[in-house]
C-alpha cells in the first residue's frame, strides 16, 4: 500500500464520489477504482458500497478512514517540520562550562535569536566540564560545546573563539592585596585553592605550577570559578584563574601575573568533524566564529 493509494482513498472518502475525487486528483476514475480495490484486496475488507453515482463508507471504512486521516496528518506534520528544518528553523543543544553561562552564552544566543531567520530556532542549555560536554558531542546529545581543548580527539573541531587572561585573585583582608608587586613564589606561601583537576583549566593551572618549579598547597578545589571566589573571598587562601565575571566581586583583589609570566586561557567552539548540519546550526557556528574576539 502506498502513500498515493491511502490519498486516493482519503479523498474519495471525504467526497463520497468516485469522479469528482479523481478529477481533483487528476486522475482517470478508472485509475482511482482500481486504487481502492487493490487497497481492498490487501486488507481483505470492503471500504465503499456504491449508492448510485455516490459512494458510502463500509464499517470497515469508517474505521480505516480513522486511520488513513492520522497517517496523511503526520506525513503532512513530518514534511512542514522537514521543510521548516531545511530553512528557518531548528532545536540545537549547546553544551558550555560554567564561566560562560553568566554572560558569553546568554548574550551570544540573544543577539543570533534577534536575527529574523533564526527567530524559530530553539535551544537547550547543558552545564558541565569539558571532557563531559565532548562526550555529548560525540553521542549525538548536544550539537555544540564550548570548553578548553582536549587532545586525541581526532573527531572534533576545537575553534578558538575567546582568549581569557590568568590572573591571581586574593581576599581584600590579607595584606598580600596591598603589595605593590606580585611574585609567583606566593603559590608556595600561601594556602591555594584550585580547579578541580578533571576540569580543562585544573590541569592547565597545574602544568603551569609544575612549568615554574611551585609546589602549591592546594587546600581546596572547585569545579569553577564561583566556587574558588567565594572562598577566596573568605579568606581560605589565593587562586590563579581566568578573569571571568565571576571574579569580578566585593571582598577580592585581582591582580595580573608578572609580565615574564603572563598567561592566558583559550575557549574554543567544538563540534563534530565530517557531520552534517542543519541550516540553522551551520549559522550559529558562522555567526559564532564571526562574532569571537
Amino acid at each position: 500500500m502506498t502513500f498515493n493509494q491511502l490519498n486516493y482513498f482519503y479523498q474519495a472518502a471525504r467526497l463520497q464520489h468516485y469522479r469528482q475525487a479523481a478529477e481533483l486528483l487528476n486522475i482517470s476514475e478508472s485509475s482511482l477504482s482500481r486504487s481502492i480495490t487493490a487497497i481492498e484486496d490487501e486488507l481483505g475488507v470492503r471500504l465503499f458500497d456504491k449508492r448510485g453515482r455516490n459512494v458510502e463508507l463500509t464499517r470497515a471504512g469508517k474505521v480505516f478512514l480513522t486511520y488513513t486521516e492520522k497517517i496523511l496528518t503526520d506525513v503532512d506534520a513530518a514534511l512542514t517540520k522537514m521543510h521548516e528544518l531545511a530553512t528557518d528553523g531548528a532545536h540545537i543543544n549547546i553544551a558550555y562550562v560554567s564561566p560562560l553561562a553568566r554572560s558569553f552564552i546568554p548574550k551570544t544566543v540573544k543577539a543570533f535569536l534577534t536575527e529574523s531567520q533564526n527567530k524559530n530556532v530553539v535551544f537547550n542549555f547543558f552545564q558541565d566540564i569539558t571532557e563531559r560536554n565532548i562526550e555529548r558531542l560525540k553521542t549525538g546529545s548536544c550539537d555544540l560545546a564550548f570548553g578548553s581543548y582536549i587532545e586525541d580527539e581526532p573527531s572534533i573541531e576545537f575553534v578558538p573563539i575567546q582568549q581569557q587572561d590568568m590572573v591571581i585573585i586574593m581576599s581584600d583582608k590579607t595584606a598580600l592585596s596591598v603589595k605593590p608587586g606580585i611574585d609567583i613564589r606566593i603559590f608556595d606561601q600561601y594556602p591555594v585553592l584550585s580547579y578541580d583537576l578533571s576540569s580543562g583549566l585544573g590541569r592547565y593551572t597545574s602544568q603551569f605550577f609544575q612549568k615554574h618549579g611551585l609546589n602549591p598547597d592546594i587546600i581546596c578545589s572547585s569545579p569553577d570559578e564561583n566556587g574558588i571566589a567565594s572562598l577566596v573571598a573568605e579568606g581560605f587562601g589565593i587562586a590563579l584563574v581566568a578573569d571571568v565575571d565571576e571574579i569580578h566581586r566585593p571582598g577580592i583583589t585581582i591582580r595580573k601575573l608578572p609580565p615574564k609570566y603572563a598567561l592566558s586561557h583559550t575557549v574554543y567552539l567544538c563540534y563534530q568533524k565530517d557531520k552534517y548540519m542543519l541550516p540553522a546550526l551551520r549559522r550559529l557556528v558562522d555567526f559564532v566564529r564571526l562574532n569571537s574576539y
